[in-house]
């Protein structure tokens, strides 16, 4: 079967990774491309000039190669609706309908399918000018959550400590700050617990879960600074037990591929609930419409099954149909190496030597490098994601952080803390 894995950054590296072992592409004249990719991908896929905003393009592409198979791998084309376009040509898609990738592009969408469905998320209110957010933020207690209802490259959540702050983030936002996706705002109650991510798969209406994970926003340690894309991640996530995994799927997961069903805009592909476990239990923060960045790669580097195979059977509605996926009992954990001056403006172009970083059970996985006379280059903000396995948090730690240490990065810079919590956890419980 040929494959086309759109996308360029460090998740779609960990997919490329995966998708090149499938038996999918065993056949000797079966083709695996990516479009855009980067110097990573280009190790498992051929890379191709092609413009995900152009559907035509793609489409034509799909139909001139045959392509069996497209991945979407970032939220944008998906809320921009590639999928329907691809699918309405008969190519399979793994990755959700325009109208159903509304999960991730409106936040405001999502909370009121939360209340439709009982499923347990802060209380919030929508606004959509700077005078009704000012009037809804007399029934919130600081500290105030304020999420802009759009995409905005996960930097569209500000916590506002006092309402002065909360006032002034208010206009920031209505006055263009997160673009067109400030439209509208969401205004939330302040949840307090750890939190941590959990994935499904879905069909529509079959659903399997996909594993757990815990990231790192903030980007200076001991998470200070800034919210990030993600500095860092590592799967399972240990605070995200059985017990608890089987709640998120009937509480939470399960009503929200129910709804949709019954809406007329059944969810396909991954679906990626970001949660806060409270004192009362698992709460719905948000959902992602894909597989998170740097989750991602800490999945793909556990997941023992064809992930082809599973991503076909949730693109023909036949997941009931397929093996449960599979998982190592390994930890995985992954260190983001950003560029000098993240998350505000990166430093581009310094040059990168990745030495002997792959000699021992660490991969690297590209997020944001291309090659220039011969030698690796950094292109945006998150450049490298340097992940390792092993039998604990620990472990799987010191693994990422000596191939992090065998790379030559002048310009780069990360977190020396990612694993942080449960390092300690680990610490603490081998004391007693």
């Amino acid at each position: 079967m040929n494959i086309l894995l759109l996308g360029s950054g460090g998740r779609e590296h960990a997919l490329a990774w995966k998708l090149a072992q499938s038996r999918l592409l065993a056949a000797a004249g079966d083709s695996f491309y990516a479009a855009p990719g980067n110097p990573g991908i280009a190790e498992h896929a051929r890379c191709i000039d092609l413009d995900m905003t152009d559907h035509d393009a793609v489409g034509t592409f799909c139909q001139a190669e045959n392509i069996g198979l497209v991945v979407i791998g970032p939220e944008a084309p998906l809320v921009a609706g590639l999928g329907d376009h691809l699918r309405g040509l008969g190519v399979a898609v793994f990755g959700p309908s325009r109208e159903a990738a509304q999960l991730e592009g409106s936040k405001g969408f999502t909370k009121d399918l939360c209340i439709r469905a009982g499923i347990p998320t802060a209380r919030y209110a929508r606004a959509t000018s700077l005078e009704q957010a000012w009037g809804a933020l007399k029934s919130f207690d600081a500290p105030f959550v304020l999420k802009a209802d759009g995409l905005a490259a996960g930097k569209g959540v500000v916590i506002a400590e006092t309402r002065e702050e909360a006032q002034e983030a208010l206009s920031e936002m209505f006055g263009g700050q997160f673009g067109s996706a400030g439209s509208e705002v969401v205004i939330e109650q302040f949840l307090t617990g750890e939190e941590a991510s959990f994935f499904a798969l879905t069909d529509g209406t079959s659903i399997v879960p996909f594993g757990s994970a815990q990231d790192h926003k903030r980007v200076g340690e001991g998470d200070t600074g800034p919210n990030t894309g993600g500095m860092g991640a590592y799967s399972p996530a240990p605070v995200l037990d059985e017990k608890l995994q089987s709640r998120v799927m009937a509480d939470t997961i399960e009503p929200t591929v129910a709804a949709m069903r019954a809406a007329g805009m059944p969810y396909s592909g991954v679906l990626y609930a970001g949660l806060m476990l409270s004192p009362d239990g698992p709460q719905l923060i948000e959902y992602n419409a894909r597989f998170g960045d740097p989750e991602c790669q800490v999945l793909m580097m556990r997941l023992k099954s064809d992930l082809g195979e599973l991503m076909l059977a949730c693109a023909q509605e036949r997941l009931a149909e397929a093996p449960a996926p599979e998982f190592s009992d390994d930890y995985a954990l992954t260190v983001v190496m950003a560029a000098e001056g993240y998350p505000a403006t990166p430093k581009k172009g310094g040059r990168i030597a990745l030495g002997e970083a792959e000699a021992g059970v660490a991969k690297v996985f590209h997020a944001g490098t291309a090659t220039s006379d011969g030698s690796l280059v950094a292109t945006g903000g998150r450049v490298l994601n340097v992940t390792a396995r092993g039998p604990s948090v620990a472990q799987a730690q010191a693994a990422a952080y000596a191939a992090v240490d065998a790379i030559d990065f002048p310009d780069g810079f990360c977190r020396r803390d990612i694993g942080w919590r449960e390092v300690e956890r680990e610490a603490s419980q081998g004391a007693e």
